[in-house]
């Protein structure tokens, strides 16, 4: 636990993973991390309710949620998660665990929010109470810390019954590249 002026040792001190309460309080800590030379690619884990209010910082790019109450499994299963990633050990297409706010339309028109869980240069994968099949076609919108809002054309790739599914951005829309020019750059720092 970070006693004194937390903002202020973020700057100065390397840490390679940080538990912040969602609270309006813990906003000058995440911009402190998300700001600081050392410690903007830090892994934030956020300590509250629901994925929805962890939605209020998602500009902070709070990589995963431990949901109150705490219970022992589901925190061992998050922290097992994210692991490789606190160890900066990347799997060979780079998954970056990030939660933030999708806004997604269906070739027929049909409009719903979804909450990512992890991002690739490739696609990411989302949670939402919508129903969607393997093949469906998408407009997917949503933006990353430094990543202002993007548009770019996805398929659903695969779908579990815990509601989460994976989404893959369209090879051919040209604006994945800038996912992919914003992962290289969060990578690189």
């Amino acid at each position: 636990m970070l006693t004194g002026n937390v903002p202020e040792r973020l700057q100065r001190e390397k840490l390679e993973a940080c538990v912040v309460q969602l609270a309006p309080e813990a906003v000058p800590v995440m911009e402190s991390v998300r700001t600081s030379a050392s410690n903007h690619r830090m892994v934030l884990y956020g300590l509250g309710g629901s994925a929805q209010e962890a939605m209020k910082f998602s500009k902070y790019g709070v990589n995963a949620v431990f949901h109150e109450p705490l219970e022992r499994q589901a925190a061992l299963k998050l922290v097992r998660a994210t692991q490789m990633l606190v160890l900066h050990e990347f799997r060979r297409y780079i998954r970056i665990p990030i939660i933030t706010e999708i806004a997604m339309v269906t070739s027929d028109n049909r409009r719903f929010t979804a909450t990512s869980k992890e991002i690739s240069t490739g696609g990411m994968s989302v949670k939402s109470p919508e129903e969607v099949s393997i093949g469906m076609q998408l407009e997917v919108s949503f933006a990353l810390l430094t990543l202002p809002r993007i548009w770019v054309r996805a398929q659903v790739s695969w779908r579990k019954p815990d509601k989460t599914f994976g989404v893959r951005f369209d090879a051919k829309d040209e604006r994945r590249l800038r996912i992919k020019d914003w992962i290289e750059a969060y990578l690189e720092n």
